[in-house]
């Protein structure tokens, strides 16, 4: 079989806690940014209450396979402070399904780590007014979409994606030649969606086969990258829970060795933390798992569903409830004990004033 299609690289970055996309759109107006929605018929039971904006950036010469090739270079920027760097390469003609492999495997986002972080600091600089509380997260996300807009036979006859079978997705989408077990197939490559019998979208937990005759049509790779957006925001909350646990002990122990001369004030710079953290971190994962919101079991619902399980959305999620739980239990520990001490001082204080009186009663 021959190939006619492109893949697209996707590196994610958290780069604030929100941006405003309407005023950053008004940042790149000379850029043409545009809101992005899925377009079939069906997509009217998804609802994205703030669409991403996306526009292009320009175009890189990469090195692949001992020669050069030409990308373009876009971005999506999400409400809730997510950037989606994208670099897409186009084969110069239609190849071979093998060779078609072998390329893909060959594009690594580490290898063009410099050219993403060239262009978001190019981005950043031009929309930072945007941005509410600018600071990029080391944590960052990566997947790639091989996009198939077309296959054919040596004699240029269309066919069906219905040919490919796991050996010819698994060279692809797993860098894996050898022949898999159907245990291994199923572990590995357990998500295949086929809406009409001319496409076919096959998940990976790093990478997604999409094949779409439409050209225009974009609505999977939409699907991926705001599933894939969400799940960075939760890791990034997940990993800053984390600094934050070990310093709050710290921090809770230097507060108690601190001698103050009210001991119930001792934890007040610390609760205010501890609330705006568990504040914070309520806000923007709600606005994140409202990024996108299913109200029917579509083809595009079910995909949607089948990707943040590839990227086990919810032991993220139940990680991030689990260590806010723990910042609310050390909250409501802290205020008891500032409680106790207030009342504590007060009733040292009524003791005091009674001897007061008592004495001088007695003068």
């Amino acid at each position: 079989m021959l190939v006619t299609g492109r893949a697209t690289l996707y590196r994610l970055f958290d780069v604030g806690y929100e941006i405003d996309l309407a005023h950053a759109g008004r940042l790149l107006a000379s850029g043409a940014p545009e809101r992005t929605v899925p377009l079939r018929g069906e997509a009217r039971a998804i609802v994205i209450p703030n669409p991403p904006l996306t526009v292009m950036l320009g175009v890189e010469s990469l090195e692949l396979s001992g020669g050069t090739i030409d990308a373009t270079v876009s971005a999506s920027l999400f409400d809730f402070g997510v950037t989606s760097l994208r670099l897409t390469v186009v084969p110069r003609e239609p190849v071979a399904w093998d060779d078609f492999a072998g390329w893909g495997v060959a594009l690594d986002a580490d290898r063009y780590a410099g050219i993403f972080e060239r262009r978001l600091a190019e981005l950043l600089d031009r929309v930072r007014p945007a941005i509410v509380r600018p600071i990029v997260s080391p944590v960052m996300e990566d997947y790639t979409v091989f996009r198939v807009t077309r296959l054919m036979q040596d004699d240029g006859r269309s066919v069906g994606p219905g040919l490919l079978d796991d050996g010819h997705v698994a060279p692809l989408l797993l860098n894996e030649r050898r022949a898999l077990t159907e245990e291994a197939r199923r572990a590995l490559l357990p998500h295949r969606f086929s809406y009409t019998p001319q496409d076919l979208a096959v998940l990976s937990w790093d990478a997604a086969l999409v094949i779409e005759p439409v050209v225009e049509d974009f609505d999977v790779e939409l699907i991926l990258e705001i599933a894939n957006a969400q799940i960075l925001e939760l890791r990034v909350f997940d990993a800053m829970l984390d600094g934050e646990l070990r310093s709050m002990y710290e921090r809770i122990g230097a507060a108690r060795r601190r001698a103050r001369l009210l001991p119930g004030r001792r934890y007040r710079t610390l609760l205010a933390g501890l609330h705006a953290l568990v504040a914070d971190t309520t806000e923007v994962v709600e606005r994140v798992e409202n990024a996108l919101k299913v109200t029917n079991d579509v083809f595009l619902a079910r995909m949607y569903t089948a990707a943040l399980q590839l990227f086990r959305a919810a032991a993220w999620r139940s990680g991030i409830d689990r260590k806010l739980g723990i910042v609310r239990e050390t909250y409501a520990m802290l205020n008891a004990e500032a409680q106790a001490a207030r009342s504590e001082t007060l009733e040292m204080v009524i003791v005091l004033l009674i001897l007061i009186e008592l004495i001088l009663g007695l003068v």
